[in-house]
């Protein structure tokens, strides 16, 4: 949910707009419970390997050495909750690679994530895949997920749904709300 994914960039997600609201009204909710993910990509292309060296030789404008440093913020409704809320970082799809976050959620007592965020078929996959090989209830918002491609987004949910449903709980905002405990 950062700039770099909104109107005007070259990695537009057209589906953001409609997930804002949802988003914002879930950190608005529970800011100091949130933990944002925000992709940083490499300074330069020296600084890439394997894969990501092919990805960002057709991406050399998203490199931080060409990139202007406030499409990295996350979007403006959701920056004025930082802090209480918390931001990692991270270089690559999955938020898990490092270590940071997991250390930071058992340190807190955090067994249960409710997600929420874009791309589904992409970041949203991998951090869900990785939360659940941790040992965390994965509780996705239906309503707060967006993807570049609806057949990226229905494939990736419809996976969710069914193959690991008893993995990964899916429910529409509002449900979740309702049912969360203050």
């Amino acid at each position: 949910m950062q700039r770099l994914f909104g109107a005007g960039s070259p990695w537009a997600i057209p589906w953001i707009e409609k997930v804002r609201p949802v988003v914002a009204h879930l950190v608005a909710a529970r800011t100091e419970r949130t933990v944002f993910t925000r992709f940083v990509p490499p300074a330069s292309h020296a600084q890439t390997g394997g894969a990501w060296a092919r990805y960002y030789a057709e991406w050399p404008e998203m490199l931080r050495e060409r990139l202007d440093p406030s499409w990295l913020e996350l979007l403006p409704e959701l920056a004025g909750h930082v802090p209480p809320a918390r931001v990692i970082d991270k270089p690559v799809y999955s938020p898990w690679h490092d270590g940071r976050l997991h250390h930071f959620l058992r340190g807190a007592g955090i067994n249960t994530l409710v997600m929420t965020g874009g791309e589904t078929d992409i970041c949203v996959m991998a951090t869900v895949m990785g939360a659940v090989d941790l040992g965390y209830r994965v509780v996705l918002v239906s309503d707060g997920v967006c993807s570049s491609t609806d057949t990226g987004h229905d494939a990736a949910m419809t996976l969710f749904r069914t193959r690991l449903s008893q993995q990964i709980e899916t429910a529409p905002f509002d449900e979740i709300l309702d049912s969360w405990p203050v």
